[in-house]
């Protein structure tokens, strides 16, 4: 299929979710909000990662296209609803932003490998996210619990320049510490207690205490500019001609 067939394609699907959400269209689908798709929108996401980690082609082509028409339809609610978008400024905000992080393919600047290319990605993403007070600003709370501890501990060692601490067990494969996990939750299950929330009350603990040594730290940075601003001023009023 060429490019043009799979436009053609899409269009074609933008026209059956039209049908769905127009009058008479589909009671069912018209009635659907962003927030009461989103358990749909959980699943089929799920599905897909089942299909990438132990479905065959035909599996991940069927899932693929199952996302896909959860994005058409949430881009056909967000515009009946007056929010200003639809599938086409969806689709144009993406390619937007796909080219303004690659800009050693769409611009003028170099990477002379990998790690290049994810300094380049970075720096673009951080000028979009310039308004985040936080290191930890956007890390989805609706993540699952360990997807999360990874996300914050990544941003943790972005946010002091170095490693996140490696924990006291050894495991010599991922598979070796898929397993001392497993131990750990079904620990948990023996004393009745819920993994997931537990591994959430643990990771905003951390979150908070994160959160507030950043804040020191830009406190302190700050108190130090004034300081040296301070300083910079006597040291000029100092050497400005004294009148007699």
């Amino acid at each position: 299929m060429t490019d043009h067939d799979a436009g053609t394609a899409i269009e074609a699907l933008q026209h059956t979710v039209d049908a769905l959400l127009d009058p008479p269209g589909c009671e069912w689908n018209r009635a659907q909000t962003h927030a009461s798709l989103v358990t749909y929108l959980l699943e089929e996401s799920y599905e897909l990662v089942e299909a990438i980690e132990a479905g065959s082609a035909d599996d991940l082509r069927e899932e693929l296209g199952d996302v896909l028409y959860q994005v058409v339809l949430h881009a056909g609610i967000a515009q009946r609803a007056g929010e200003g978008f639809g599938l086409a400024e969806v689709v144009e905000d993406v390619d937007a932003k796909i080219r303004r992080r690659h800009p050693h393919v769409f611009g003028a600047d170099t990477a002379a490998d990998v790690d290049d290319i994810v300094r380049l990605w970075s720096a673009a993403k951080a000028v979009e996210k310039a308004g985040r007070e936080s290191a930890f600003d956007g890390v989805p709370l609706g993540l699952p619990a360990l997807s999360r501890v990874q996300k914050i501990a990544g941003r943790a060692g972005e946010a002091r320049g170095a490693g996140t601490r490696r924990g006291t067990f050894a495991a010599d494969t991922e598979l070796d510490w898929g397993r001392h996990l497993l131990a750990e939750v079904d620990e948990a299950s023996a004393r009745g207690w819920d993994a997931e929330r537990a591994l959430r009350e643990a990771l905003r603990e951390r979150e908070r205490a994160l959160r507030a040594r950043e804040k020191s730290l830009r406190t302190r940075e700050k108190s130090l500019r004034t300081r040296e601003k301070s300083l910079r001023g006597e040291e000029e009023w100092r050497g400005a001609p004294q009148p007699e």
